[in-house]
């Protein structure tokens, strides 16, 4: 098949966005043969260049904007006159892989398909300011109506684009992504002992990984952590970006007199994210609501045991092994820590279970199911 995708977020995001974009059409160039286009706006950030070359390959097709308009404006490229583009190319499918499609393409001789990530904005709109979410829906209302098939990042997700967008649930499937394949690689003993010493850990630590937003809790869990520290010897290592929650964070360490247990760590390199895992006790995701919860998978590729929420698409990622709390509920978080940290033989179970579980995340095996995805179209 010659499938098209809307690149934006492949060459321009290096977050989550970004790392399912180029997570997939990574996937579809290792284990498929199908051909792929990749419509960007044009690509200068120097990450994406050195990814491009990385994945260098004869199926792989970059088409940038051409016209000095559309140079200067890609969002009107991407939103409408990528159509001529698309024509062109006589694709089979096209794949809007976040929230939208453009302007048309549902009149076009080829199937299209959206990926819906998740609809915090309509369920948690204080999150967000209004004109963000009357764009959003704008862009997703439209995609999910105009797509020829739905793709829901989890049972979650499907559940809302059911309740808010009113999406017929026949045109929905459910399709996990996956992580990086540096998680699924056990690193040296040697080498995470380098990270010990790079980083001035003494101690056995806690993680939590994840940009410092007030949706992801991380307040709750420092709180927590204060509570029952003094039972335990590991410390807590809280690793992520931000700006007004993160220095919220930060004087809630400092009030509960916790910086010498407490570490904070922003802008880490990706490649030694699973060195952080792997070197782990424990990882914490007390998180409130999320699309899919990616770091929850890569904990489990890295045999780390894990707890998190009750509810979302928690249970989807973290399995019937992990550990649950109420994330309102700081006391539950903190004996769930307790408990797990105090028991050796829950860990080992969580551990051996929870790597289990997460083989269905393994980037070959969610290829094989959005190739089957796409196939149903046909």
């Amino acid at each position: 098949m010659r499938l098209g995708f809307d690149g934006k977020r492949a060459t321009q995001n290096f977050r989550g966005l970004g790392n399912y974009s180029r997570g997939l059409l990574e996937g579809l160039l290792q284990y498929s043969n199908e051909e792929v286009f990749l419509y960007s706006p044009p690509v200068k950030d120097q990450r994406a260049i050195k990814w491009l070359k990385e994945n260098e390959n004869a199926r792989l097709h970059l088409r940038e904007p051409q016209g000095t308009i559309e140079q200067k404006i890609p969002s009107l490229w991407r939103s409408f006159s990528i159509i001529k583009d698309l024509r062109r190319d006589h694709l089979d499918l096209y794949h809007g892989l976040s929230h939208e499609i453009p302007v048309g393409v549902g009149a076009l001789p080829f199937k299209s398909v959206v990926t819906i990530h998740d609809l915090i904005f309509l369920r948690y709109p204080e999150f967000f300011p209004f004109i963000d979410r009357v764009t959003y829906k704008k862009k997703f209302t439209y995609a999910s109506k105009n797509a020829d098939m739905v793709l829901a990042i989890c049972e979650q997700t499907k559940r809302d684009l059911i309740e808010f967008l009113g999406v017929d649930e026949r045109k929905i499937l459910v399709h996990y992504q996956s992580c990086d394949p540096v998680f699924y690689e056990e690193r040296p003993f040697e080498k995470k002992r380098e990270l010990m010493r790079k980083y001035h850990f003494e101690r056995p630590f806690i993680l939590c990984v994840g940009a410092f937003e007030e949706r992801k809790n991380q307040l709750n869990l420092i709180e927590a952590f204060a509570k029952t520290c003094h039972l335990y010897e590991q410390d807590l290592v809280l690793i992520g970006n931000g700006k007004k929650y993160l220095e919220a964070c930060k004087q809630k360490v400092e009030e509960l007199k916790l910086s010498n247990r407490v570490r904070f760590l922003s802008n880490i390199p990706f490649d030694e994210l699973p060195l952080f895992y792997q070197s782990a006790d424990l990882f914490c995701f007390p998180s409130h609501f999320e699309g899919f919860g990616l770091p929850i998978v890569e904990a489990l590729f890295s045999k780390t045991p894990v707890i998190t929420s009750f509810g979302s698409c928690f249970p989807e990622s973290a399995g019937p092994d992990s550990v649950y709390i109420d994330p309102l509920s700081v006391s539950d978080l903190a004996e769930k820590i307790t408990l797990v940290l105090n028991d050796v033989t829950l860990q080992e179970r969580m551990i051996t279970k929870g790597y289990e579980f997460v083989q269905q995340f393994h980037r070959q095996k969610v290829n094989e199911k959005l190739l089957e995805c796409y196939a149903r179209l046909f």
